[in-house]
Parts: structure tokens; sequence; C-alpha cells
């Protein structure tokens, strides 16, 4: 996934000393009796930084995202239950938790989010195209769950369709106000939602293993059309890559690289990874991969429905979150908590307008185009500038034209590997957008700040 220099420059640097950034650009405002803005445009001081007790719940909480599930479920009755399907989920987690793992680091070590460290990556205009790009689909994301919940309620509860709109409004607000008040209200749901999370997530599987026939009847489950390993691989890592090149958001907060690294990893890894065989496990087994609606045939509706808010809040708040920080950069201001209600109220709209089932397509189509930035922002930090960013302070170019175009070629490899079924789409895109990058950046002149 990486050229030998990266992993080499990894080793090396994993217990250096914390690398803050000074930069005069942003104050975190003190609102409403607390730090809330959360350092948007600038990097997160020494004595904000955080544990990996506190650091992990919240990946962790950002990855048990119910649509993972899915994905799960289009792989399960395609592969043998072990070795295949398993060893299959262990690879395909394996490197989407990698790649989040290592810009976790970098997030660590410098204390920027994605978007700022772009900034470096694709210069001071061109980075906007990044904050685009990651802002918008995660805003459009934040619209689908809003509207899931209604069709949940409509589904397992009995709620009339005709309170969607009612019901979109209350949990469009009520998910994102923990993401207003920041990293300390996240980690707080945080740690009480996950361990909740999992403990009914494994009493629901308990149950679907005996109706299974434990192990002798998970083997013997009908295979059904079988997948081509790298488009198998394809859906795993793709469910998640686009939230593991925005990881640096909460990874940032980290006490050193190692504790970055280490906490992204796990939840990435662990997180995303319990989930893909959550769908495909109750795939073989009910033929149904969202364990929300397997809860309720198992009787577990009120554990379904409690595991559903919970799964939806903790990475819907994350979603918010990051679009709170896209819009902050793009705009230059350290207000996040503006953008967390606009992007809200945008949201709203697309729910109650529908949008939301024609964008589904449209924003998994951009994880095609999400991936490369995490390549580049790598190739920058470890390789071009040999693990230093400069101070936020320093004027940077209108567009490092390095990471532009490398950029653009990298997302057309992406595409056209999709469309020809060739190899692991988003690791085509990573490893191409690293490759040109460090190419170019050698080759092409450098250009003027502005």
């Amino acid at each position: 996934m990486h050229p030998p220099q990266i992993g080499i420059k990894f080793a090396t640097t994993l217990n250096l000393p914390l690398k803050t950034m000074a930069t005069t650009q942003d104050q975190t405002l003190p609102i409403a009796g607390g730090l809330i803005e959360d350092y948007p445009l600038s990097a997160v001081p020494p004595d904000a930084r955080k544990s990996f007790l506190s650091l992990a719940p919240i990946l962790a909480g950002f990855t048990l995202y119910s649509g993972t599930l899915f994905a799960g479920g289009l792989v399960g009755p395609s592969f043998q239950f072990w070795p295949n399907l398993i060893g299959l989920i262990v690879l395909g987690n394996f490197i989407l938790g990698l790649y989040a793992a290592l810009l976790g680091f970098i997030a660590a070590k410098t204390g920027l989010t994605t978007v700022l460290m772009a900034r470096f990556s694709f210069g001071s205009v061109g980075s906007r195209w990044v904050d685009f790009i990651l802002g918008f689909t995660q805003v459009g994301w934040y619209a689908w769950g809003s509207a899931l919940m209604a069709q949940l309620l409509n589904r397992l509860a009995g709620v009339p369709e005709s309170w969607n709109w009612l019901i979109i409004l209350f949990f469009t607000y009520a998910f994102c106000s923990t993401a207003y008040f920041g990293y300390k209200a996240m980690d707080w749901l945080s740690r009480l939602a996950v361990p909740a999370m999992v403990v009914l997530m494994l009493w629901s599987l308990s149950i679907a293993l005996g109706d299974g026939g434990g192990f002798a009847g998970l083997q013997a489950t009908e295979i059904s059309d079988s997948l081509p390993l790298n488009v198998a691989i394809t859906i795993i890592v793709g469910t998640f890559v686009s939230g593991g090149t925005q990881a640096a958001n909460w990874s940032r907060f980290a006490k050193s690289g190692k504790i970055g690294f280490l906490a992204t990893l796990i939840a990435f890894f662990l997180g995303n990874g319990f989930l893909i065989f959550s769908g495909a496990f109750c795939a073989k087994v009910y033929g149904e991969p969202d364990i929300v609606q397997v809860m309720a045939q198992q009787g577990l509706v009120i554990g379904g429905l409690v595991l559903f808010f919970l799964n939806m809040w903790t990475t819907q708040d994350n979603t918010i979150y990051a679009f709170s920080i896209a819009g902050a950069n793009m705009f230059r201001t350290s207000k996040r908590t503006l953008f967390v209600l606009g992007g809200a109220t945008f949201a709203l709209i697309l729910a109650w307008g529908g949008i939301y089932e024609m964008l589904v397509n449209y924003l998994i189509l951009l994880g095609t185009f999400i991936p490369p930035i995490g390549g580049i922002i790598m190739a920058d930090y470890w390789i071009h500038r040999r693990g230093q960013f400069p101070s936020l302070d320093d004027a940077q170019p209108a567009f490092n034209w390095a990471g532009v175009i490398a950029y653009v070629a990298a997302s057309a490899i992406a595409y056209f590997s999709n469309t020809l079924s060739f190899g692991i789409v988003p690791i085509n895109g990573i490893v191409s957008a690293l490759v040109i990058y460090v190419v170019l950046s050698k080759v092409l002149p450098q250009s003027r700040p502005t």
C-alpha cells in the first residue's frame, strides 16, 4: 500500500516527541461556558490532548455505522464462513484500519485536521476542493441517516408515515447536539454508547448462532453466486474509507503519534470489522443483514431500537462534526458551531425533499474520489516534507500543482479500475495518488507562496 520509505520513516518517528504547530490564525472560543469550537483552524495544543481511553470510543462509535451491515450482507452469502469469509473480513478491515491509522498518526503528530493538512499538499486555494468534497459527502450522509430513523420507526414501531417530517426534524437536530458541544460531549456519549451497542449486538449474535445451527450450520450454509475476491475486498474497504480519510478530525487530539495510530487502527479494524462480520453473519442465518431487523425477528424489538438509536447518534454526530470542520476551513473561520447548525439545516432540507434517495448512489461514487486525498497527504508528509509540516502561518501557494494533478490522475485511475473491475478500487486510488505525487513533487517547479 505504500513504498518502503514510508514504513522506515514511520518506524523511526513513532516515538519522537509530539510536534505541535504554532499559529495565530485560530483561538478556540469560549461559548456557553465551554471550549466548543475545537481548534478548526489551528493545531490542537498539548494541554487539550486526550488519552487512548478517551479517543478510542469516539473513533469506534464513528465506525459502528448501520450502512456497513449491508456491506457485510453483500459479501457474506458468497463465501464459506471459515476460513474464506473470516479471512476476507480480517484482510479488508486491516487494509482499511492501516490506511486510517497512518493518517491518524500524522494528525496526532501535527494536531491538524485532514483539511488543514490538505493546505500543504493542495495549496491554500486548491485545498478548498477537499473541503467541498469531504463536506458535501458528510452532509449528504447526515440527511440519509435522519430519514433512515423515520423509516425504521415506521417499520418497527408502527409510527405513521405522516409523522415522518416531525421525526426527521427532531433527529436532525438531536443528533447534532453532541457535535455542537465538541469533543468532550462526543467523548461522553461514546463511552456510554459503544459498550451498550457491543453488548446488544453480541446478545443478538449469540441467539443467531443457535438459530443457525452453530459452527457446523454456518459451514454448511449454501453459497450464493460468488463475488470475485477483489470486488469483495473493495466493498469491505470502500464502505468506510471516506470516514477513514477524515479520522484525523479526532486523531489530532491524541497525546502522541503512537496513541493516534493505535486508537485509529483498533477502531477501524475492530469496529468496522465487527459491523461487517455482523451483517455477513445475519445474512447467512436469516437472509437479512440488518441486525436491527434481526433483533425484531428474535423478539428483541426494544433492544433493536436502542441499538439503532445509539448506532446512528454516534455516527451522525461525527458526520456533522466533520462537515463543520470542512466548512470552517473553507471559509477560514473559527466558528465551527455555526457550520454544525447550518449543515444540519441543509441536511434537513435534503431529507424533507426526498433528495437523499437520489444522493446515496452518488455519495457512494464519491468514495472513489476521496481516498486519493489520503494518499497525497501521506506522501506529502512522509516523503516530500520528511515528517514535518511547516507552520500554518507560513504562506502557501494558491495551488500545489503536484497535489492537484496527482489527485485528478489518481481519481481517474480509481474510477476506471472500478469500471473494469480491476484491483481494489480504494487502494488503486490511494497508491496511485501517493506515487504520482512523489514523482511530480520532484519534477515540477515549486509555486510561489501567496
